[in-house]
């Protein structure tokens, strides 16, 4: 079981790496498990900080209100949401405890403007960075002793899962910006 675990995530790993080659970036040699992981934290990162920089501090209070968008959150609590999130994976990885603005997802209730979100997001991406560098073949799929939920129990799991959650974020950033006409600056030329 332990094997067909191993080589499931990294053919998830792979095959994703076949798609960064193909837009013309040489990646860098991939040699550890923490290296591997580490490439997507720094992809995902890539994609949120720049959609967060994107919109204007007047607009972090934007939130949807045509269709069925009752209670989504504002644009500055997406961004809060997916670091908190961050911050707790990389908490939970590194055999810490998350503090309770973590594990509940919503971040510090001091931390409001546009520059204090911006610098917990970025902190929350440097917390996962030390916590990819942590995993390693031997402990990847090893329980952990305390984690988010009963189905998520390893490293690995955290590692793809914070990969996922973040990447439904900044779908969601993605949209918010578009709404209010700015071109995410991965979509730009």
């Amino acid at each position: 079981m332990k094997s067909l675990y191993l080589i499931c995530a990294l053919s998830f790993l792979l095959a994703g790496s076949g798609a960064t080659r193909a837009q013309g970036a040489k990646p860098a040699p991939i040699h550890t498990v923490s290296q591997a992981l580490d490439f997507w934290i720094s992809n995902t990162e890539n994609l949120v900080v720049p959609a967060a920089e994107a919109m204007p501090a007047e607009k972090y209070s934007f939130a949807p209100t045509a269709g069925e968008f009752a209670g989504v959150r504002t644009f500055g609590q997406q961004v809060k949401h997916l670091a908190a999130n961050n911050y707790a994976m990389a908490a939970y990885i590194l055999n810490q405890i998350p503090t309770p603005d973590q594990t509940s997802e919503t971040g510090p209730d001091s931390v409001q403007s546009k520059a204090q979100i911006m610098e917990y997001v970025k902190g929350s991406f440097a917390a996962l960075h030390r916590a990819m560098a942590a995993i390693n073949q031997a402990n990847m799929l090893e329980p952990m002793p305390a984690s988010p939920s009963s189905r998520q129990t390893t490293r690995l799991q955290l590692a793809e899962d914070v990969v996922a959650h973040s990447s439904n974020h900044y779908g969601q950033m993605v949209e918010y910006l578009r709404m209010n006409g700015i071109v995410p600056p991965a979509s730009r030329p």
